[in-house]
């Protein structure tokens, strides 16, 4: 069934819409709107932490009319699996996991190790690419849109984020960012209060949920995305999920 669409609406491969429209919605009505629009061509790519738990939750109030996927890395904490187990007991549902291709890993290990992302910047980027980055290229195949828990105080790259937006990155689908304006408190605050189930690293200090080796907890005034690639120099640290492709692997 084609989108819904409104003279207002954002429609895949277009731009020009009304962002003030979307702005003002909270974010259970941007959700609605999202999935009347585009379902069933629409999906939550979902990485377990306490923003997706939340907006899990939400799809659930309107009957999970989006696809649940994530992304298997092969790298994750087993407090994360856990948890995929839980959401489906909990929830009645089926997550479509994606891992990366068996060929590439293998490759790429051979020639730079197991824990290459240590070594420099561009060995970590590769790793995210070939796990990360190209997997999530397959889960968003024949979709028109895809809903993520970003979140403008996350880090100084996403400030500016929209709740509506073109993803140029994937084909012009568009990307639904329902809690850009949440706080990491009103985050915590919803699961509290609605006895969301979480991951367990949460208690432990980890603000933003990630492979093991590359994520840590979080010391005290330290910003909330400081355990991710935490080795690495102050600056821009993204795994290239929100950006375009960074390189091809080799």
């Amino acid at each position: 069934m084609p989108a819904k669409t409104g003279p207002n609406d954002p429609t895949p491969h277009q731009g020009g819409y009304d962002e003030d429209r979307f702005e003002k919605l909270n974010a259970k009505e941007l959700l609605e709107w999202a999935v009347e629009k585009f379902y069933p061509k629409i999906g939550l790519a979902s990485s377990f932490g306490a923003e997706d738990m939340v907006i899990i939750d939400l799809l659930s109030q309107s009957g999970f009319k989006a696809k649940i996927f994530t992304l298997d890395t092969g790298r994750l904490s087993q407090e994360t699996y856990d948890l995929m187990d839980e959401v489906r007991s909990r929830y009645g549902i089926t997550i479509d996991v994606y891992f990366p291709d068996t060929s590439s890993v293998q490759k790429m290990v051979k020639n730079h190790g197991l824990n290459l992302f240590y070594q420099n910047v561009e060995f970590r980027k590769l790793c995210c690419e070939i796990r990360k980055v190209e997997p999530l290229g397959r889960a968003l195949e024949g979709l028109d849109a895809w809903i993520t828990g970003l979140r403008r105080e996350q880090t100084a790259t996403r400030t500016t984020l929209l709740k509506v937006e073109e993803d140029t990155a994937h084909g012009g689908i568009m990307k639904i960012n329902p809690l850009a304006e949440w706080t990491w408190t009103q985050v915590f605050d919803y699961v509290k209060e609605r006895g969301v189930p979480y991951n367990r690293l949460h208690n432990q200090g980890f603000l933003s949920i990630g492979c093991a080796p590359c994520t840590r907890a979080v010391k005290p005034g330290e910003n909330q995305r400081a355990g991710r690639w935490w080795w690495e120099q102050e600056g821009s640290k993204e795994c290239g999920l929100h950006y375009a492709s960074i390189r091809k692997p080799e």
